[in-house]
């Protein structure tokens, strides 16, 4: 049977190298990169990327007639959020005082100034860009094959605080400790960029094509 991925294109985000990197991963699947609702509601998973400022994505997003569909996709197929794709699925983002989607109850802080301080007392830049480790907080079908101190790329100014800190699935330390990775029922989403990120990105994205929550 074949399989089709909807990567939403609400104008903002690297959707040319997520798709590439699931035709890679799973070439007898049909990846769709698409601004149409009717498509994203007829895909069998799907994926939101992002980058950018969460003003202009929560705007772009609501824009193009797309909200509700993700929104729908987050509740009953295998989901994916990527970056900002992760950020909007929360409540309130510090960045431009907005409201994300609230899928899942949480904020979307910016990195304290105060505390972005290194283990030799360094002060660390922001945005956190580049390799870092994500440390998994529990087994999950898209963790498989995936060393639990894996090095993902980065780059972000926000990060997301779950409301509930069950649903944390992957954590990094970059200052602070902070959620990278969430998981519920159908939905996983991580703050870093699979598609950059090596083999072990690679490796997350073919887990989510054989996912069946």
């Amino acid at each position: 049977m074949s399989r089709t991925v909807a990567v939403v294109d609400y104008g903002m985000g690297n959707l040319r190298s997520v798709a590439k990197a699931l035709e890679h991963v799973a070439p007898d699947a049909r990846v769709l990169v698409t601004s149409s609702a009717a498509e994203i509601a007829a895909a069998d998973r799907v994926v939101v990327p992002g980058q950018g400022a969460m003003p202009d994505c929560m705007n772009e997003l609501t824009q193009r007639g797309l909200r509700d569909a993700v929104i729908k996709a987050a509740a009953d197929k295998p989901f994916l959020g990527i970056c900002v794709g992760l950020q909007m699925l929360f409540g309130h983002a510090e960045e431009g005082d907005v409201m994300g989607l609230e899928v899942l109850p949480g904020r979307v802080p910016r990195f304290p100034a105060a505390q972005m301080i290194d283990s030799n007392g360094q002060q660390l830049k922001v945005p956190h860009m580049g390799w870092n480790e994500v440390i998994q907080a529990e087994p999950h079908p898209l963790w498989q094959d995936i060393a639990t101190d894996a090095r993902f790329y980065f780059v972000h100014s926000y990060y997301v605080l779950p409301d509930d800190a069950s649903i944390a699935s992957g954590h990094t330390q970059y200052g602070i400790p902070f959620t990278s990775s969430v998981a519920r029922d159908n939905i996983f989403a991580v703050q870093f960029h699979p598609e950059k990120s090596a083999q072990a990105g690679l490796a997350l994205l073919k887990n989510f094509m054989h996912w069946q929550p």
